[in-house]
């Protein structure tokens, strides 16, 4: 995993590790939100991938459409957060994933 962290992670199948979007503490007109009302991002970029589906049938893998890098979009409560070192990061299946932001 190319990240800060001293920790190396390596996700499995159809799992990607996804560094959070930071959230935003103000309004577009400048009104400072306390940490209650702050949104969680549900976007952030993908820091690793692991080794795609399995095929049951062939035993071939499927390789992931994701790759480490790209921005995306996933949903409310796609994941599980995991702390790495000083770092927050989520687990989650591609399946949890939304979209691709080019």
């Amino acid at each position: 995993m190319a990240t800060k962290t001293r920790i190396k992670v390596r996700p499995l199948g159809d799992k990607v590790i996804v560094r959070r979007d930071e959230a935003v503490d103000r309004t577009e007109s400048g009104i400072y939100l306390p940490e209650s009302a702050k949104d969680t991002p549900k976007s952030g970029v993908i820091e690793a991938v692991g080794n795609g589906t399995l095929n049951t049938d062939s035993g071939d893998r499927t390789p992931l459409t994701v790759k480490a890098g790209d921005r995306v979009i996933f949903s409310s409560y796609a994941g599980t957060e995991v702390k790495l070192d000083d770092d927050n990061f989520l687990i989650m299946s591609e399946s949890d994933i939304l979209a691709i932001v080019d």
